[in-house]
């Protein structure tokens, strides 16, 4: 009896099961039963795969009905932008750009949410060397930086990690862009690297207004943002996009802070596959 149930879950398990005991045994009754399981898996992921295929056919429209129109806003506000306008034509005009931009923004990030957690959008970890990125980051965000009056420094590394370089390059992105945006002038952002046997990790410090603990297991939360900060820009999303991003390709991300002292954001990426 258990050597036919183990043949027939061998035979489930590499899609070759049929049923074939027809009589009123207990044996033809589990056979039946799993039979009849395997049946309702069939179509539920057939099912599953058609929803995926619609959710990726809606994504897909949402992303191109919207792109053209956003485009045009943010052309047209920089056209009357060089116009010769009234101090109160041009605050409007760049109100205008400025919410253009934000949403913009918004679109693509909940594009690429939900393409993360439809399991459309696959990413490719592989053996990487850190800097490369590393350096990118700070090409792209010093001008913030130094535009807000904020030190940001990235100490060099020659570690490498298992982990997909776009997507990683964006979490870190939102990571560092939310240091600098919660740190005020004079203060320090500072990007270091660490490596142990299983994991490396990358740490976001910065001396910026710090996290109250209660708000702590709230602020990877889509679309979260602390009721102290309501004053600064932001849709919250970044943290919500990077903790997803790290998890889908073995990582994670953890965070300490204290009110008046700063932040330190650490992520997690495997060294190894």
């Amino acid at each position: 009896m258990i050597r036919n149930i183990h043949t027939m879950l061998d035979a489930a398990i590499d899609g070759t099961f049929a049923e074939q005991t027809f009589d009123e045994s207990l044996l033809a009754s589990v056979e039946s039963k799993l039979n009849d399981y395997l049946s309702a898996s069939a179509v539920s992921s057939r099912n599953l795969t058609i929803e995926k295929d619609k959710i990726k056919e809606l994504i897909a429209d949402i992303s191109h009905q919207t792109k053209t129109p956003i485009a045009n806003i943010l052309l047209y506000s920089q056209l009357l932008g060089e116009q010769d306008l009234t101090d109160e034509s041009r605050t409007c005009v760049q109100s205008l750009q400025s919410q253009a931009e934000k949403l913009n923004f918004l679109i693509a990030a909940l594009v690429k949410l939900s393409r993360l957690e439809a399991g459309i959008l696959t990413l490719n970890p592989m053996e990487t060397m850190l800097q490369p990125m590393l350096q990118d980051i700070q090409g792209q965000l010093t001008p913030k930086a130094e535009e807000k009056g904020v030190i940001f420094t990235v100490v060099p590394t020659k570690s490498k990690a298992v982990f997909d370089p776009k997507w990683t390059a964006e979490a870190l992105a939102n990571i560092v862009d939310n240091a600098i945006k919660y740190t005020q002038p004079g203060g320090v952002v500072t990007v270091s690297v660490k490596s142990y046997d299983l994991f490396l990790r990358i740490d976001v410090a910065d001396t910026g207004a710090g996290i109250k603990e209660d708000e702590l297991p709230r602020i990877f939360s889509r679309f979260y943002r602390s009721p102290s900060q309501s004053k600064q820009e932001g849709v919250g999303i970044g943290l919500y996009l990077a903790r997803q991003i790290l998890t889908e390709q073995g990582g994670y991300i953890k965070v300490s802070s204290s009110p008046g002292k700063g932040s330190v954001f650490s992520m997690f990426l495997p060294v190894m596959r």
